[in-house]
């Protein structure tokens, strides 16, 4: 059985990018997605980008999550900004504190996403499904893990519908996670987000920034293979389909991929796992 789909992009920076992250898309809806999320850039550098892209999607005939960031914003910003949003069409967020930039105070009138969540809540009703993150592998900013799982369920509390998580390749840490979320007494859906390998550089990159586990066995194969990029993602694909096995057969409710604007990684993964439209 095919779990319901939803895909990952990031808005571009130059016309050229736009026209091929169109072409991406357009490969990537023959999958039929539930939706499709468009991030922010650092501090809501990239609100702009992050509307326009939602835009398209939406004209495209594909449901379209905005990421919401709440660093640097006031109320009234983020008051304008949802009226923008639901002007728009759009009927899901994906609820972030967002990252700061490198010498950035957290400024603003939002600490916590938490905070974001209970003021779009307050100000909108349900007129938006509301998506959070979440971390299996502890959030790498967190006191604790036992923090950690606390500002998760402060997120919930505040007015979350579903959860999608950092990705990870440990199926053990999902499955953990989880299970000390119900042991809380929630049961929102939590989503796993799946990174597919397509470079070993990139991915050690952005898992040594996000705090996202490559497991030793897993590092020191993509090693081995130094520069030879088609067994970096033959490796990669079997990595991550047998992931998403574990993780359909555990009870996973759906999956996000995390797309890094490419069609061919995310692609073969789903046809190999047979789930074709």
């Amino acid at each position: 059985m095919r779990l319901p789909l939803s895909f990952e992009f990031f808005p571009t920076k130059t016309p050229e990018g736009a026209v091929k992250l169109r072409a991406v898309r357009q490969q990537l809806y023959a999958m039929k997605p539930e939706f499709c999320s468009v991030t922010y850039g650092a501090g809501g550098s990239t609100h702009a980008g992050t509307f326009n892209a939602v835009r398209e999607i939406l004209a495209e005939g594909v449901d379209a999550a905005s990421h919401f960031s709440c660093i640097g914003a006031t109320k009234a910003t983020v008051r304008e900004q949802l009226a923008e949003l639901k002007a728009m069409g759009v009927k899901r967020l994906v609820a972030l504190r967002g990252d700061l930039p490198s010498g950035y105070g957290a400024g603003g009138e939002f600490q916590y996403a938490s905070d974001l969540i209970a003021f779009i809540r307050n100000e909108t009703g349900n007129d938006f499904h509301i998506e959070v993150a979440c971390y299996p592998e502890v959030h790498p900013q967190a006191r604790s893990p036992e923090a950690d799982l606390k500002a998760f369920a402060t997120k919930v509390r505040a007015g979350a519908d579903s959860a999608i998580t950092q990705y990870f390749f440990s199926p053990e840490a999902y499955f953990r996670f989880v299970d000390e979320v119900r042991a809380l007494g929630i049961d929102t859906p939590i989503v796993p987000g799946v990174m597919p390998i397509i470079s070993s550089t990139q991915l050690m990159r952005f898992s040594d920034a996000c705090g996202a586990e490559i497991p030793r066995w897993i590092r020191l194969r993509l090693q081995s293979y130094g520069d030879d990029v088609e067994s970096i993602k033959s490796f990669g694909a079997d990595v991550v389909a047998t992931l998403c096995e574990r993780l359909r057969a555990g009870g996973a409710p759906a999956m996000h991929f995390y797309t890094m604007n490419q069609s061919v990684a995310t692609l073969g993964l789903l046809q190999r796992l047979g789930w074709g439209p």
